[in-house]
């Protein structure tokens, strides 16, 4: 259902692509948005592994992005990593994900309420009081959206590939 990738040496492995959504902290939500258009748009959000696979964010009540989830809640998620810019070699050295999935908006508000403080903890570690007086001052107000992902495909270039093939020849060495 899903394409394989080309450059399967560039192929990042399940855990690697599920650390990078755990390290990232923005992300770009593509839907299929007004007039047959794509849409996508960045966003702030948190993973979690628990219940499941899921990626959570918050919005407005209304606007595009629910418009679009409601229409079709297929669609797609990617976090960049790392992104280099080298000049002289006409490349980037880059590493991301992309997730494909559900997206629904989350009605139970004991999940929602969940889904936000595990929304909020992921910007805001050092102030629980703060963050969960705030969560529940603005339940009401949001929308939680749940995205229960179906497929992760995780890349990076090539250099970084010879790199990591390179560090354990190394220690393959020290080793013998």
């Amino acid at each position: 259902m899903f394409r394989q990738m080309r450059r399967i040496k560039q192929v990042l492995s399940e855990e690697e692509s599920r650390n990078i959504l755990l390290r990232g902290t923005s992300g770009v939500l593509a839907v299929y948005g007004d007039d047959g258009y794509p849409y996508a748009v960045p966003l702030s959000y948190v993973y979690s592994s628990e219940n499941g696979d899921h990626i959570f964010f918050h919005s407005a009540r209304a606007g595009h992005k629910i418009d679009s989830i409601m229409r079709n809640s297929k669609v797609s998620f990617c976090v960049i990593d790392e992104d280099k810019v080298v000049p002289e070699e006409f490349t980037t050295y880059f590493r991301s994900v992309i997730v494909f999935g559900t997206a629904s908006v989350i009605t139970d508000d004991k999940e929602k309420l969940e889904a936000l403080k595990a929304l909020a903890a992921r910007y805001t570690p050092d102030d629980e009081a703060g963050r969960n007086e705030e969560a529940e001052k603005e339940l009401k107000n949001l929308n939680m959206i749940r995205l229960d992902i179906d497929h992760i495909s995780g890349k990076e270039a090539i250099e970084f590939v010879r790199a990591k093939e390179k560090k354990q020849q190394e220690e393959e060495g020290r080793q013998q």
